[in-house]
């Protein structure tokens, strides 16, 4: 502690003191206080690899800059392209699906299936299976029920053909029917205003319409005359 406390000043009558206390330390003790060498190594062997692990580290500072780089420049690339994030996850999950068909393990996985399918489909139990479910087939399509019911469902179907067929005909008609009505009457207006009945029962009416205008009229006069036309009582114009 007494060495630790010395001046540690230039100008000071003392400055020797600390550099013989310093010379005392032993040099194993700054030695061990590195990492040992492993067994079968030797001192030099471990220094070029320290070097060469110094070295490989540095490459790999120098690869992710020049990695980051590349991927900003790829991004700009994309965006004048007009690729979107979703584009790119895309192409990304296509080529992983095409990495995953051309690996071994998805081979082997496809041939094992390929396998398992022949010997199921190959197998005494499946051909059973298949032959008793073409028999329950073959009894359902020759059986009354099923056939009756074909022969129900068609009925069915024809029926409703027809049915619509007939609504069919019979709108297409009425609108015939209309369409020819309007034509028929559209003809027949001017035709009628033109012939003699028409014209004479015009005429009549145009006399009885005359009549009693004058009638009117007449009536008016009479109650507005100086003398007592209210003792003759007023006469009423000729029957039509």
């Amino acid at each position: 502690m007494e060495s630790a406390s010395q001046d540690i000043n230039l100008n000071s009558p003392n400055k020797g003191l600390l550099s013989d206390a310093m010379t005392d330390v032993p040099v194993d003790s700054v030695a061990s206080g590195r990492t040992s060498v492993p067994e079968g190594l030797t001192l030099a062997e471990e220094e070029e690899l320290r070097s060469e692990l110094a070295k490989v580290e540095e490459e790999i500072g120098t690869l992710r800059q020049v990695l980051a780089a590349k991927e900003r420049h790829c991004g700009e690339l994309k965006r004048k392209l007009g690729l979107t994030p979703l584009d790119g996850l895309k192409q990304n999950l296509s080529k992983s699906w095409h990495d995953v068909q051309v690996s071994n393990a998805y081979v082997k996985t496809s041939e094992k299936l390929g396998e398992w399918n022949d010997k199921v489909t190959q197998s005494d139990l499946y051909l059973s299976a298949s032959s008793t479910l073409e028999d329950w087939n073959e009894k359902l399509t020759q059986s009354e029920a099923y056939k009756k019911t074909q022969e129900t469902l068609s009925q069915a179907g024809q029926k409703t053909s027809a049915a619509l067929s007939n609504v069919g005909s019979v709108i297409s008609r009425k609108l015939g029917d209309m369409s020819s009505y309007s034509i028929r009457h559209s003809i027949s207006m001017p035709a009628m205003r033109n012939s003699a009945t028409f014209k004479s029962f015009e005429d009549r009416v145009g006399t009885i319409k005359s009549r009693v205008v004058g009638s009117r009229e007449n009536s008016t006069d009479g109650l507005h005359s100086p003398s007592g036309a209210g003792d003759k009582p007023p006469q009423d114009n000729a029957p039509f």
